[in-house]
Parts: structure tokens; C-alpha cells; sequence
């Protein structure tokens, strides 16, 4: 009798080309993305005379330096000399591998970890690779979806495989019914508060629960996007029903009889009854509301009608520095409302909430409001980008007083001259409000996409469901 395997050791087995010693393996990647900063492994590559193996299975797009402004113009509108070379090296590398290129111009073009799902390049059961750490997004799929550095992507680039370390296995189910004002965002906020930023070190974590199986994919897609932010090597969601009818007819789906078959392996991907896993975590979804973070790490979270907490009731030293360290950065006081506490900006994008619900939920709130903060959105793609315009969610941000940008990383990573002045406070959808990371002195809050709004129209961190009272 076989033993019952999980989700991941199933996909792991199965891209196991040959092992060395007990938990290292030679696995064989079916889908890579590169960006801009794939430069270094492309110029290693030449410097070896070495061709791209598979050029057809890697897939490069320009999204982490591309300006959010002035994109009518094109490559002109790159004024810093440095990131402009890295999008024509870009460009030419790929030209030469034969490598499909999402360029600047390119209408499909936006965030790799948007267009991957987008276009359908990501799909159940599949190894999937990028130089970027929020890889993990594409797990929402049922996918083994890791982040590498430039001598693991020059490896992928000349081989189409990675030696890999195989990670313990991390279930965190969350059960029940989620409360009206409270999304994805949230849920991966409170994951990060419960376990830690290490909580999951080793680890690839499958989410599962009520909670869980009933979010669309760009619900599942924000989960995964930061299970990096727990410390995990991956994150994943086993694919069904709402997972299939995503991909049905996108570009890169399989077709006709294709179709037939590959609903046939995604639907035998979910892990086998008794399966075991190295650790399991459950969270109450009916028990949290919506998240703020205070501090300057994904965990340093807490409901919004908390309060800053104290450092002296930490378990152990080294948290207890680390929180007052990110209470002096920060410039907060224990005890403090959440609240209480004024933002200066507004900014709403990135991998982690840049799609078309995200769009859908923060313009519910600012329907009919004024933003009392500047404030921007930058949808994480063109397609969404104009399916938002479309909709006429373009017309409500702009009302509203948001700038309405392109698609691109620079607000998350503070480039492009899209940076959050020094002393002053963002209400953020990205994923990490690191100290600097929108700016050297700026002071990031992670919230929701409604949050974000809630916090642009009062000027302060807002329960969005006080707004949310009486409106459909």
C-alpha cells in the first residue's frame, strides 16, 4: 500500500531527476520568470558561451524598474540611465535566446506574479521559478513556485533544472466564516502575527480550511504572495473548481483535449486522506478583523481597534529589542489606538494587491469620497489596468483624488522617484514595510486595499467597516 503523500510531495516526486543524499534533489523546472535584474545570470551565461536550454519555457517580463508615470513615452520615460540599461539588456537578451519578452510596450505586459496567473503561464503541479522572493504567489495554483538568486537562475537558464533542498511541510488551516470587511490580506497578516516572520523557515506551507477554499484566486494569489513573509520557502493551495474555471480559454491554458487531460492530473494533485505533515497551525477566521501592522516586520500586526503594544510584555530580549527598535523607527507609543494614527500617504498596488478585486474592493470605499492625503494606485497589470478603466473604477479613483498609474514594482521598492518622503507614513497594500523600503526614513503600514482607501479619505488609520455601514 502506498503511504499518503501531500500536495507538494506529490509535485516534488514527481521533478525529481536524481537525489543527493537524503534531502537534496536535482528537480526539473517547467516554468521561469525572468525580469530586469536577470542580467548577472544572462552575462555569466555568455561569459561560459553557454545557450538558454529551453528558451520556450522561460518568460521574461519588465516590471521591477518600469516607471508607473509617463508611460505613453515609452522607454523615454526611464530617465535613470542605469535601469533603462537593464530594460535594453533585457530586451536583448531575450532577443537572442529566442525568449518571449513582455516589454514596457507590450499590452500585457505588468507585475511578473500578475501576468504569470494572468496569461495562464501558471498552472497546478508545475515547478516554477523567478529571481524574485514573492515566487510564492504563483502556489495559490497547487504550484512548487520558489524564488531564486542569479546562480540558481544561470543554472535554470542552462539546464531547465535547480538542486533543490527539500523543505518540511507547514499546513495552516484557517476554519470558519470570515467577517464582512475583513479579505485575504488580512487573513495573511494575522498567519504572519501568529507564527512569526520565522515561523515558517524550512518549511513550504499548503493553506487550507473553509476560509481558505472559499476565496476567489486573487484572494488565494495575495495568501501565497506572502507565505516569503513567514519565513516559508513556498507557499500553496490545492487546486479546485474556482481554480480551474480561472484558467479555462487564457492564453497559455491548455486547449480542447489538452484541457481534458490536464483537469485529469490537477484534479489528483490534492494531498491523499491521512497525509501527514511536519507541523500544522489553525487559525479562527471568525475571530479577526481587519490588520494593521505598527511595525517595521509583517508580523508586528494587530487587529485595528487595538493598541501599539508594549515592548516590556515581550517573551523573550531579542523581540522585546526588535520591537522597540520598530517603535522608535516608526515613532509610535505603546498604548496608542491604531486609530489615532495619521497617514500622510496612500498607496494601493503591487504583487500582493494589485489585481482587479483589489481595484474593485478599495473603490467601493471611495465611491462618492474625497482623499484627504496624496494618494496613488498602480494596477498590477495593462489588462487590468484597462478592464479597471473599463469598469469605471478608474473614473471613481480618479474622483476621488487618486493618481491613476501604470503598472510596475517601483512604489513597493521605492525607485522611479516613486518614494514616500522620510518622517512621513504610508497606508500600503504591498508586502513589506521593512524600515526604508518605501524610502529611506519612510514609515509603512501594510493594510488591505479598503483599509488603504478608508485611511486616504480620513487621513488616519480607518476600520473600514465604520465607512463600509449601510452601503451594498
Amino acid at each position: 500500500m502506498n503511504t499518503p503523500r501531500t500536495m507538494f510531495e506529490k509535485i516534488w516526486d514527481r521533478h525529481v531527476i536524481v537525489k543527493r543524499g537524503e534531502s537534496e534533489a536535482l528537480l526539473h523546472i517547467d516554468r521561469n520568470f525572468v525580469h530586469e535584474g536577470s542580467f548577472h545570470a544572462f552575462g555569466a551565461l555568455a561569459a561560459e558561451n553557454r545557450e538558454v536550454r529551453k528558451p520556450r519555457q522561460t518568460f521574461a517580463v519588465a516590471d521591477h524598474y518600469v516607471p508607473t508615470l509617463n508611460r505613453d513615452r515609452g522607454i523615454a520615460a526611464v530617465t535613470d540611465p542605469e535601469i533603462r540599461n537593464q530594460m535594453e539588456m533585457l530586451a536583448n537578451n531575450t532577443k537572442k535566446h529566442g525568449i518571449v519578452h513582455y516589454g514596457i510596450d507590450d499590452p500585457r505586459q505588468g507585475i511578473v506574479h500578475v501576468i504569470g496567473p494572468e496569461l495562464g503561464i501558471t498552472q497546478p503541479g508545475l515547478t516554477i521559478t523567478c529571481g524574485d522572493s514573492h515566487t510564492s504567489t504563483h502556489g495559490a495554483f497547487g504550484a512548487y513556485a520558489v524564488g531564486i538568486g542569479a546562480s540558481q537562475l544561470k543554472q535554470i537558464l542552462a539546464t531547465q533544472c535547480l538542486w533543490q533542498k527539500k523543505p518540511k511541510t507547514l499546513r495552516v488551516s484557517v476554519e470558519g466564516a470570515i467577517a464582512v470587511g475583513v479579505t485575504a490580506k488580512d487573513i495573511i497578516l494575522a498567519i504572519i502575527a501568529e507564527i512569526g516572520t520565522a515561523g515558517a523557515t524550512g518549511h513550504t506551507i499548503e493553506y487550507a480550511g473553509s476560509a481558505i477554499r472559499a476565496f476567489s484566486m486573487e484572494g488565494r494569489l495575495t495568501v501565497c504572495n506572502m507565505s516569503i513573509e513567514a519565513g516559508a520557502r513556498a507557499g500553496m493551495i490545492a487546486p479546485d473548481d474556482t481554480t480551474f474555471a480561472y484558467l479555462a480559454g487564457r492564453e497559455f491554458a491548455p486547449k480542447a483535449a489538452h484541457w481534458d487531460s490536464a483537469l485529469e492530473f490537477w484534479r489528483s494533485l490534492p494531498g491523499d486522506a491521512g497525509a501527514r505533515f511536519d507541523r500544522e497551525v489553525t487559525l479562527n477566521a471568525t475571530t479577526l478583523a481587519p490588520m494593521v501592522t505598527w511595525g517595521t516586520s509583517p508580523e508586528e500586526a494587530v487587529s485595528v481597534t487595538a493598541v501599539i503594544p508594549d515592548p516590556a510584555a515581550a517573551d523573550n530580549a531579542d523581540k522585546r529589542a526588535h520591537m522597540e527598535q520598530a517603535l522608535r523607527y516608526q515613532a509610535l507609543t505603546p498604548g496608542t489606538r491604531l486609530t489615532d494614527i495619521g497617514v500622510d500617504y496612500a498607496f494601493i498596488g503591487t504583487c500582493t494587491n494589485g489585481r482587479i478585486e483589489d481595484l474593485r474592493a478599495a473603490a467601493a470605499v471611495l465611491k462618492g469620497r474625497k482623499t484627504v492625503i496624496p494618494a496613488w494606485v498602480s494596477p498590477g497589470s495593462t489588462t487590468i489596468k484597462l478592464q479597471a478603466e473599463a469598469e469605471g473604477l478608474a473614473t471613481i479613483f480618479r474622483d476621488a483624488g487618486f493618481e491613476w498609474r501604470a503598472s510596475g514594482c517601483s512604489s513597493c521598492a521605492a525607485v522611479n522617484g516613486d518614494i514616500v518622503p522620510a518622517g512621513k507614513r504610508c497606508a500600503s497594500t504591498s508586502n513589506r514595510n521593512f524600515e526604508g523600503r518605501q524610502g529611506q526614513g519612510a514609515r509603512t503600514h501594510l493594510m488591505s486595499p479598503a483599509m488603504v482607501a478608508a485611511a486616504a479619505v480620513t487621513g488616519k488609520i480607518t476600520d473600514v467597516r465604520t465607512l463600509m455601514a449601510g452601503r451594498p
